[in-house]
């Protein structure tokens, strides 16, 4: 659906996207990740045509972004909703008119917007809303306010850029059930920007890891957090502090075994004694994964070597700091 290759963007001297490369698939949830000024916001942007490129391809259902313009660019848009960090509501409109106001600019009529608006309110669950103006909402309302206006004229992909950034941590769990709702019942590709790495774990299957414009590291979202490298730790924040003396050997559960008891039936097995000094377990999406860190012995370093070699887990002897 979505294919950018060695895509480059300049705001003058500046290079702000560097040699870009992904695929975003048909009905599947893309994170863009990063830190700000990454150039995740830029990204996005290019995809629906609100930013220019200098360098390389990206295409949208097989059409170059770079070369749609005047009302074929205006077309382009109407396939591809758009939500924002702060709502971008107008504050003198009620709800009904904000979500409609996609559908008079095409010139629906009014029979057809009135049933759309009030569908659409139905499915992010503001109907008893539909008279109220923003500055009577929450956050979390107005952001579904903004959602229904991004489906009012039936997307196919859906742009996310920050969407829960300003709302606290419950009500962001409800907007990202919501979109994760959205993906599933109306098929629509979603792709969100984001900096929160708990929206990325929730919510989305692949991701895009952007460092000074640049991708640093990709894939599904599973394989990222299971055994994370240098940059993935720097960005998680991940600073354990470990035993200077023993080893140290990480051990990553994929989601088949992330509830086997490995470590209790070594101890039992092997009879050795060793310290848990780092770990945790988390959700992904609809798998549970887990990351744990044990110090044992140098003189049984080959016994839990060859012991976790044959029970399905991930696990690496740590040298110096690294985790």
């Amino acid at each position: 659906m979505i294919e950018v290759k060695n895509l480059s963007k300049s705001y003058g001297d500046t290079e702000v996207l560097k040699g870009i490369n992904f695929t975003v698939k048909k009905g599947e949830i893309f994170a863009l990740v990063g830190h700000s000024g990454a150039g995740k916001s830029t990204l996005l942007r290019c995809i629906n045509g609100l930013e220019n490129y200098q360098g390389g391809s990206l295409k949208v259902n097989d059409r170059e972004v770079s070369e749609i313009k005047g009302l074929e660019l205006r077309e382009f848009r109407r396939d591809i909703g758009m939500i924002f960090q702060h709502f971008a509501l107008m504050s003198r409109k009620n709800v009904y008119e904000n979500v409609a106001t996609p559908l008079k600019f095409w010139k629906f009529d009014k029979n057809y917007t009135d049933k759309r608006v009030k569908e659409l309110l139905d499915i992010v669950g503001l109907s008893d809303k539909i008279n109220s103006y923003p500055s009577e909402l929450s956050g979390g309302q107005k952001q579904r306010v903004a959602i229904a206006r991004a489906l009012a004229l039936n997307p196919s992909i859906l742009l996310s850029d920050e969407s829960t950034s300003a709302l606290d941590p419950n009500t962001t769990k409800q907007i990202l059930s919501l979109l994760k709702r959205i993906n599933r019942e109306l098929g629509i590709t979603v792709i969100i920007v984001t900096h929160e790495m708990e929206v990325v774990k929730s919510t989305a299957n692949r991701a895009i890891l952007l460092v000074n414009g640049r991708i640093v590291n990709s894939g599904q979202i599973d394989e990222m957090f299971l055994k994370p490298d240098e940059n993935m730790r720097e960005f998680l924040g991940e600073t354990p502090v470990l035993p200077k003396s023993g080893v140290n050997i990480a051990i990553y559960y994929p989601k088949d075994v992330a509830f086997e008891c490995v470590i209790t039936n070594m101890a039992r097995n092997l009879d050795i004694n060793f310290n848990i000094v780092w770990g945790k377990i988390e959700e992904l999406g609809d798998h549970v994964l887990g990351h744990l860190v044990i110090n044992v012995d140098k003189k049984d370093e080959k016994n839990v070597s060859d012991y976790l070699a044959k029970t399905g887990v991930i696990w690496e002897i740590l040298k110096g700091e690294e985790i």
